[in-house]
């Protein structure tokens, strides 16, 4: 790829990019599900800016282009909920991803006290449930997303890094 990509805590200039990341990305993800009002698709710009100031959110960078995202929270459980993961589609299959997903868990275990975590995915999106599941997550049930697509939800105690692939 010539230049490496970096991965580091998103700040209040990623915002923008990162809506536009998304909004790319998660193109492929509507079209499998034949519904383009996915949450990802729908949310504001002013909705990111938030979710960048109070969240954990990361961000992979190629030079100065956000190529890659990911937001987690600790919602009252204990659980820390990770999702919006999205790389940049010329970028997919470099472990940008699995990368991602890391620091999102570190960040959240150490820094918030997570004791796990917890994603939800559509059931076709074939992709992310491999990647979810070589690094450590077992599904634990399904529901049902706002939107109406069928989400499989899966989790990973804190502390629990499988080998990497």
């Amino acid at each position: 790829m010539g230049m490496s990509v970096t991965i580091s805590v998103a700040t209040e200039q990623d915002a923008e990019q990162i809506f536009r990341l998304q909004y790319l990305c998660f193109q492929s993800e509507a079209a499998l599900y034949g519904n383009y009002r996915i949450d990802p698709l729908v949310q504001t710009l002013d909705s990111v800016r938030h979710e960048v100031a109070e969240d954990c959110v990361f961000v992979a960078r190629l030079g100065d282009e956000v190529v890659g995202s990911v937001r987690g929270s600790v919602t009252e459980d204990g659980a820390a909920s990770i999702g919006k993961l999205c790389v940049h589609p010329r970028l997919q299959g470099h472990g940008i991803g699995a990368r991602l997903l890391r620091a999102a868990e570190a960040a959240l275990a150490e820094e918030r006290g997570a004791k796990k975590f917890r994603l939800h995915t559509g059931h076709r999106s074939e992709g992310n449930l491999r990647l979810y599941r070589r690094v450590g997550y077992q599904t634990v049930g399904t529901s049902q997303g706002a939107d109406g697509v069928p989400m499989i939800v899966l989790e990973k105690a804190a502390g629990t890094y499988a080998a990497t692939a």
